[in-house]
């Protein structure tokens, strides 16, 4: 890191200018801009900007009796010595708000700098402001590059050359009020590396900060704990921390062994899912075969169940005593039977037909409760060897 001396920042004062330095400022900066130009207040006032930053770095460095102003005076003395400028001083100075809104809306580019392990980022502090810090970057000139722009900016700022290093495809980028600001990352610059400035006046510090110590938000105090700064220092670093944390996680060896480590286990979890849902389905499977009726031919299971277990893999269902019972067929409405008569006698003549095909009126309610009671008549105990029988089902279903 290198320090640069401390200045006292400047006063916004009504102090004149001396006529001597006034001229050879507009001689320097505006009469020499073709008339179309000066014709545009925002060229101008760039111009003006100049001429303001050659006044602080050369008339007040070297002649002490100078005083320094902020840009209103300056430009408001300028328009009243010059010419070529016309102007009241409400003018002037709407015309400056007009010029700072431009200012807001124009890029900037710029560069993280990070250390070969990752850890620190290089942090700048511009002349005039009293303690905050911020990324090196600047606005960009007309047809200049983005990536050439954040080169000539950290160029200026710092003094290193990072036109090797940066990588165009390398970024993080945020939008404040209107305003792009890109700032491209370049790790692998050591630690003990020499910086200074090239242009006077516009950085006063440079420092290494570690990234884990910087605050993510207004509210965040581990900059305060650990550096004992206030998180208000870094207004203009903490829209980066964050994405510039994710793409450490993702770009350091630990963060890709454990994205491994992670997909692995995600992998395992799934495997184990699928291995749960064999085993509960193989278990429903057995259990249904359990309860279905052994089959003189069984070469291939019913399509019901092929549908409902298709692609599970099906296994010989363990033989239980109900499955080696006598099969028992469907007892009709009619009292006939269905297959083998001799399975079982046939309840026909159980049922006496007569009374009822003979008769004119309907039996009286008691009267057919009576005789549904009768020995001789349909009784409950003759449904007692009664089976469901589960191929009439399916065949139902069909």
């Amino acid at each position: 890191m290198e320090n640069q001396p401390q200045n006292p920042t400047p006063t916004s004062t009504s102090y004149p200018i001396p006529a001597y330095v006034l001229d050879d400022l507009c001689s320097r900066f505006i009469i020499n801009v073709p008339e179309e130009e000066r014709q545009e207040s925002i060229r101008v006032f760039f111009q003006i900007e100049l001429a303001h930053w050659f006044y602080l770095d050369f008339y007040c460095a070297e002649q002490p009796e100078l005083r320094t102003c902020g840009i209103k005076d300056f430009s408001v003395q300028i328009f009243k010595h010059c010419p070529v400028l016309t102007g009241t001083q409400e003018e002037v100075e709407k015309k400056l708000a007009e010029w700072k809104a431009y200012k807001l809306s124009v890029p900037t580019y710029g560069a993280i700098i990070l250390d070969p392990e990752i850890k620190f980022c290089l942090l700048v502090q511009g002349w005039w402001v009293k303690s905050s810090w911020g990324f090196p970057k600047g606005k960009v000139n007309a047809a200049e590059a983005p990536h050439d722009c954040a080169s000539r900016e950290v160029m200026e700022e710092t003094g290193l050359d990072i036109s090797k290093l940066i990588d165009k495809n390398v970024f993080l980028e945020t939008d404040m009020n209107g305003q792009l600001n890109r700032l491209y990352i370049v790790p692998g610059v050591p630690l003990d590396t020499h910086f200074q400035p090239k242009t006077r006046k516009e950085i006063k510090s440079m420092q290494w900060f570690p990234v884990d110590a910087l605050p993510s938000n207004k509210r965040d105090q581990t900059c305060r704990t650990q550096l004992s700064m206030n998180p208000n220092n870094f207004f203009m670093v903490i829209p980066f921390v964050k994405p510039l944390r994710k793409w450490i996680a993702s770009n350091t060896g630990d963060a890709v062994t454990e994205g491994i480590k992670s997909k692995q286990r995600k992998n395992q979890d799934t495997a184990e899912h699928r291995q749960r849902q064999k085993r509960f389905a193989q278990q429903n499977m057995n259990e249904l075969l359990e309860f279905l009726p052994n089959r003189k031919e069984r070469g291939q299971e019913d399509s019901v169940l092929q549908n409902l277990f298709s692609g599970v893999p099906r296994q010989q269902p363990i033989q239980s005593p109900r499955q080696n019972r006598q099969q028992f067929q469907i007892l009709n409405r009619d009292g006939t039977i269905n297959g083998n008569q001799n399975t079982r006698r046939n309840l026909n003549n159980q049922f006496d037909t007569t009374n009822i095909n003979n008769s004119s009126t309907r039996p009286n309610p008691k009267e057919r409760h009576r005789k549904s009671h009768q020995k001789d008549k349909l009784n409950s105990e003759s449904w007692l060897n009664f089976r469901l029988d589960a191929d009439s089902l399916l065949a139902c279903i069909h």
